[in-house]
C-alpha cells in the first residue's frame, strides 16, 4: 500500500495516524517533492476509477491561475488535465491511497482509509 500525502495536510496526517495505529504496511510519498509522472497519474486515475478532474483542486492558487475550474471535463481533455496535476502536483486532492487488490481511495475519511485498509486484506 502506498499513501501520496502532503504533510501539512490535516487529512493526511489522520490516514496516516491511522494506518500506523492498525499496524498497516506503508510507503508513504510526499508527492509535492516527488510528483507523480503522467503515466503515475494514468494508472493513479484508473485505479480510482475517476477522471483527473475529480481528483483536482480547483480552489488552489495555480489552480485559479490557470483557469482550470473552467476547464471543458471532457474525454477530450483528460490529457491536459492530467498533464497540468503533473506539473502542478499541489492540485492533487489528497491522501490518495493504493490498495493491494489493485484499486485506490482518496483518503480524505477515516471510512476511506478503513476502505483501502480493507481492499489491502
Amino acid at each position: 500500500m502506498e499513501i501520496w500525502i502532503n504533510p501539512a495536510c490535516s487529512k493526511c496526517r489522520s490516514a496516516l495516524t491511522l494506518l500506523d495505529e492498525e499496524g498497516v504496511q506503508h510507503t508513504v510519498r510526499r508527492y509535492l517533492d516527488d510528483p507523480p509522472t503522467v503515466d503515475e497519474l494514468r494508472a493513479v486515475l484508473d485505479r480510482l476509477g475517476l477522471e483527473p478532474w475529480d481528483i483536482t483542486r480547483t480552489g488552489e492558487a495555480i489552480g485559479k491561475e490557470l483557469g482550470i475550474s473552467d476547464w471543458p471535463r471532457e474525454p477530450a481533455e483528460r490529457e491536459r488535465w492530467i498533464a497540468a496535476l503533473s506539473e502542478h502536483p499541489k492540485l492533487i486532492q489528497r491522501p490518495i491511497i493504493t490498495a493491494h487488490d489493485g484499486s485506490a481511495v482518496v483518503g480524505r475519511s477515516e471510512e476511506a482509509v478503513r476502505e483501502a485498509m480493507r481492499r489491502s486484506g
